[in-house]
């Protein structure tokens, strides 16, 4: 069978934030296509990391390539290519549903014919349609998160950064959200996403595992569970293991 290309390729990946090393020489890479989980406690460095992909940040060490092209000498290049949604993101709360979708069309270009077709066909996806004429800013939590996912897809991009964008949404619209993300994934957009619900890990093609901002494993969810009874266990027992290494070496020294 032949492999699909490489869409993310992450090489000895260093970021330092004055004394602090918040990614400490990562190197991974993401298939075409597929979806990687970043998973890990708070302070992990799973944010840094996608910032650092999504070429919001430069490496200080290390080189990360998305197809092909290098995120510090190709940056515009790339920023045509990625869609990238931080945990905060900045809808405008006093525009509408529509408002705020034509906003975004305007700052990536879409031509006019094309835009009703892209308006239809995300906020289908996000079930929005009724909503048009709604302010952002009385939408619901998951309503907002579904209408940032449908601004930050208007302009169709290959690769798709998100940093938890479910965090302290409700089950349904969790469910409704992934389900837009599964819809993409058919369609061929990369996607590679942080989260702290380990039910979404287990939808992702591969998981990593993220703690003290190394990562510890890199896997398909099964293999990363094992033989343990869940996903929560083996990745608890797994960050035990790092974090008494960590320990042992540090006494050692």
């Amino acid at each position: 069978m032949t492999k699909s290309p490489i869409m993310v390729d992450v090489r000895n990946v260093v970021m330092r934030f004055k004394s602090v090393e918040a990614v400490k020489d990562i190197s991974f890479h993401i298939f075409k296509g597929d979806v990687l989980g970043l998973v890990g406690s708070d302070g992990a460095g799973k944010s840094t990391l996608l910032r650092l992909i999504a070429t919001m940040i430069q490496p200080t060490r290390g080189e990360i390539y998305i197809s092909g092209l290098n995120v510090t000498s190709d940056k515009q290049k790339i920023k045509d290519i990625i869609g990238y949604m931080p945990q905060r993101f900045g809808l405008y709360q006093d525009l509408t549903v529509a408002e705020n979708m034509d906003f975004f069309m305007d700052i990536f270009n879409i031509p006019r014919q094309e835009r009703k077709k892209r308006r239809d066909k995300y906020l289908g996806f996000s079930n929005l349609l009724p909503f048009t004429d709604r302010l952002a800013g009385n939408l619901s939590g998951g309503m907002k998160q579904k209408l940032g996912l449908a601004c930050v897809l208007v302009h169709e991009p290959q690769l798709l950064i998100l940093d938890e964008p479910t965090n302290g949404v409700d089950p349904v619209s969790r469910n409704e959200f992934w389900e837009i993300l599964s819809n993409m994934q058919k369609e061929g957009m990369t996607i590679i996403v942080s989260t702290a619900y380990l039910d979404e890990g287990e939808k992702c093609n591969r998981l990593g595992l993220m703690h003290a901002a190394t990562l510890l494993d890199l896997a398909p969810p099964a293999v990363i569970r094992g033989g343990f009874p869940s996903l929560e266990e083996a990745i608890i027992e797994r960050i035990k293991q790092a974090d008494g290494a960590l320990a042992h070496d540090t006494f050692q020294l």
